[in-house]
């Protein structure tokens, strides 16, 4: 035992466990990739996860000011660095990741850019008028910082050796991102949020204010239906890069990787079955369907042991 879990009673293994629990209470289609994992590398993964939780949650709680929330966020990252320069700390998940980013070699450059992704939306928030991206390029940055900085991540929990992996785990995780904002446009909206790009619209003939007032669950109009196509359609070629991406994952992670793709690519495929009606209800991959893709996973995880 260390000094420092000596001192306050929190042990390594303690703070991965608080970090499981996190992912399995609050990661609805990444857990069941994380459980195809070896035990070293989910206990990683579960912690990168918390502390995205954690970073999300600061920056979501709307029962505090945006200015409140900031102040709350730069407190939790000031401490983060301080834990990160080697101060002894209390909390389960900043013990985890810091033992997570030094035996995965993560570079903390891109936990600092995870975050920044979650300070766009607080300083887009601040001047009142609709959070909007006005290009594909802008909404591509936002989803870089949120979602393709965690597959970088991952990528380094999972192993790989060719560099060629990075480029293609940065487009998989815009084409998750994009999957996440195609089933969340209804409820983007009722936060005064639309991350379809603003020149989309005006192609597609789409008034701004359609999303943002409109009558609860009422279907897609033509050309709302268009707009959501077209974006299905680029989520979809980046699927390509996913798929192109596992053969560079070390083979002990690759089911993993492949059950995190078949799940997101389901919910993709639930939307467009849909008719892009994400109106009217929020599209989710049954449970069912979830453990079907997870055992096919831990097939695969279990003959790749035992081909090792």
């Amino acid at each position: 035992m260390t000094q420092e879990s000596a001192s306050n009673g929190l042990t390594l293994d303690k703070a991965y466990k608080v970090c499981r629990s996190i992912a399995r209470r609050e990661a609805k289609n990444f857990y069941y990739a994380f459980i195809a994992l070896p035990s070293a590398r989910r206990n990683a993964i579960c912690s990168i996860y918390a502390f995205m939780r954690r970073a999300d949650d600061l920056a979501d709680d709307e029962s505090f000011s945006i200015a409140d929330r900031r102040v709350h966020l730069d407190a939790w990252l000031a401490g983060w660095r301080s834990v990160c320069q080697g101060e002894p700390t209390a909390d389960p998940v900043f013990m985890a990741v810091r033992d997570a980013t030094t035996r995965f070699k993560i570079p903390l450059s891109l936990l600092d850019e995870l975050v920044a992704g979650v300070t766009m939306d607080l300083d887009r928030a601040d001047s009142g008028a609709p959070d909007t991206y006005a290009t594909f390029a802008d909404l591509y940055r936002y989803c870089y910082l949120v979602a393709s900085v965690v597959g970088l991540v991952c990528i380094r929990i999972f192993g790989y050796s060719d560099p060629r992996a990075e480029k293609l785990a940065e487009e998989t995780g815009i084409a998750f991102q994009l999957t996440n904002i195609l089933r969340d446009v209804a409820e983007d909206a009722a936060r005064n949020r639309v991350y379809l790009p603003l020149e989309d619209l005006a192609s597609h003939h789409v008034p701004l204010d359609s999303l943002l007032h409109r009558p609860q669950g009422a279907p897609p109009t033509a050309e709302e239906r268009a707009l959501l196509v077209d974006l299905a359609l680029r989520a979809e070629n980046y699927y390509r890069s996913a798929e192109a991406l596992l053969p560079y994952i070390d083979a002990e992670s690759r089911p993993a990787m492949q059950v995190l793709v078949s799940i997101y690519h389901a919910l993709l495929n639930r939307i467009e079955r849909a008719d892009f009606d994400v109106f009217s209800t929020r599209a989710s991959v049954p449970l069912r369907q979830k453990l079907a893709i997870l055992a096919v996973g831990l097939t695969r995880m279990t003959w790749a042991r035992l081909s090792a």
